[in-house]
């Protein structure tokens, strides 16, 4: 939220060792951190945090891997949005599709095949060129971020909550995940499994936030997902002064507003949007996002809410 919340920010300051060093680029997480006093605290600080849709591809690095991943946090400090569907026996693994042909060196409905036909697929990146990456079990992301990420998590239809509350529950990774729900029914159900964990969920008017907050959604917990046609200024102001966090996506096809950003060269909008009270946009260009709000002194990272900064 933008409004200052001393007590808040104090919480996640404590939660960061005074006698620690500042990384210069994007800092690990600290092993006490709250989603919610993160955001507050960036809030206080006019800056707002990048997400990369599935996970930041760019030629040479597939989407929902772990190589990715890397480049990704690596070039930015951004959160990461994934994918997570199952397999025919069970296993939760990265992938958005319902096909495999797109995005892997395979053929036929992902969910239809065994684990172990899965990992013996490539994938390819955003070209078509196949890479040597595989695809991964969500045990094994959510592993590799333990300290280092924060994963947006879009479940698809061929997965159980139950199965991914399960898996975050045993790494222990519940308020380092943000769970991406399309419904109000979605997202009490989602509530119901992670209550420690943040929820983004779409929001077209405040009078949608008492609703949520009668299905079971806490305040603090909601992250009002407001879109990807055009900012609305009135909205996002109504829901700062709520304490409800704001995202907003520049993500899309081929009309989508980082497409029409690129074509414009106007890169300086994503600073703008954070202008507008937004406190994490949603991108396919997660680098040229970062690029303007750091240009503009407004890119948030974990190392921003460090009691040194």
């Amino acid at each position: 939220m933008r409004i200052p919340s001393s007590l808040l920010f104090i919480g996640i300051l404590a939660a960061c060792s005074p006698e620690s060093p500042v990384p210069e680029g994007p800092s690990p997480i600290p092993p006490i951190f709250k989603l919610s006093d993160y955001f507050d605290c960036i809030g206080e600080k006019g800056l707002t945090q990048i997400s990369a849709h599935r996970g930041g591809p760019v030629t040479g690095f597939p989407e929902n891997a772990l190589p990715t991943f890397e480049n990704t946090v690596s070039k930015t400090g951004a959160f990461l949005e994934i994918d997570v569907a199952t397999s025919s026996d069970g296993v939760l693994f990265l992938h958005h599709d319902d096909n495999l042909g797109r995005t892997t060196t395979g053929r036929g409905t992902a969910s239809e095949k065994s684990w172990d036909q899965l990992r013996q697929l490539s994938l390819k990146d955003p070209s078509g060129n196949v890479t040597t990456y595989g695809l991964t079990r969500l045990e094994e992301a959510l592993q590799w971020a333990d300290g280092k990420a924060v994963f947006q998590i879009d479940i698809k239809r061929s997965t159980d909550y139950d199965d991914v509350a399960r898996i975050v529950k045993n790494a222990d990774a519940e308020n380092r995940v943000i769970l991406i729900s399309y419904t109000d029914n979605s997202a009490a159900a989602l509530a119901s499994r992670f209550p420690d964990s943040m929820i983004s969920v779409t929001v077209d008017e405040v009078e949608d936030i008492e609703r949520l907050e009668s299905r079971g959604l806490r305040r603090d917990q909601i992250l009002a997902w407001t879109g990807t046609e055009s900012p609305d200024p009135e909205l996002t102001a109504q829901l700062q002064e709520m304490s409800v966090e704001v995202i907003f996506g520049t993500l899309g096809g081929r009309n989508s507003l980082d497409r029409q950003y690129e074509q414009q060269g106007n890169y300086n909008a994503y600073a703008d949007l954070s202008a507008l009270g937004v406190d994490m946009i949603a991108t396919d260009n997660a680098e040229r996002a970062n690029e303007a709000l750091m240009k503009n002194d407004r890119r948030a990272l974990i190392s921003s809410c460090h009691p040194q900064n």
